[in-house]
């Protein structure tokens, strides 16, 4: 239980402060429990924060599949801008979303090779999960037949990139903003 409560304290210092900004004293002090103690759940400060890392892509990839699956009856242009915004607002409301963009795109310079190695990971994954949705909208005529599924799935990937710089630099009204823009410039581009 106390491995489970250093975990959600840690998931909202780091989200909050960033991986330096945290500190394992103050994740104690919140937990009720003396600093030494995390050590007897975690090695230390950087397998705390790669273990949380690895719960959060896991949450993550399986917001993806919910709302993927729950949305299923919508048409793709529906479902797509759905989830933009859908994502923005999990940004604005959730721990999770936080860190996992905070540490996508700031990793801790000494596990940055690591952290890279687990964004693209889900990136992949999440590329995967889009593709047959595509092969489906080019199949019912929704999409360009000159676009490829590959191709829409990746164009995809960078509105959304262009989401989250914007969540992280500019906030949810900015990042509304550029959603709006970038999805009608994608969207034109790719329906027949």
């Amino acid at each position: 239980m106390t491995g489970t409560r250093i975990k959600e304290v840690a998931l909202t210092q780091f989200a909050k402060n960033g991986y330096e900004g945290a500190s394992l004293a103050d994740i104690a002090t919140e937990v009720g429990i003396k600093k030494q103690s995390i050590y007897t759940h975690f090695k230390g400060k950087d397998e705390l924060f790669l273990d949380l890392f690895d719960d959060v892509l896991a949450k993550e990839l399986n917001f993806v599949v919910e709302y993927l699956d729950r949305h299923k009856h919508l048409s793709i242009d529906q479902l797509l801008y759905g989830f933009l915004i859908q994502y923005k607002d999990c940004y604005e409301q959730d721990d999770n979303t936080k860190f996992f963009l905070r540490v996508a795109f700031f990793p801790p310079s000494h596990l940055y090779d690591e952290i890279v190695k687990k964004g693209y990971n889900y990136l992949d994954k999440l590329e995967t999960m889009l593709i047959p949705l595509f092969d489906q909208a080019i199949a019912a005529g929704s999409i360009h037949a000159d676009v490829s599924s590959e191709m829409a799935a990746v164009a995809f990937l960078a509105v959304l990139d262009g989401m989250f710089v914007e969540l992280l630099f500019g906030g949810a009204e900015k990042s509304l903003k550029r959603i709006e823009a970038s999805w009608f410039v994608y969207w034109r581009g790719i329906k027949s």
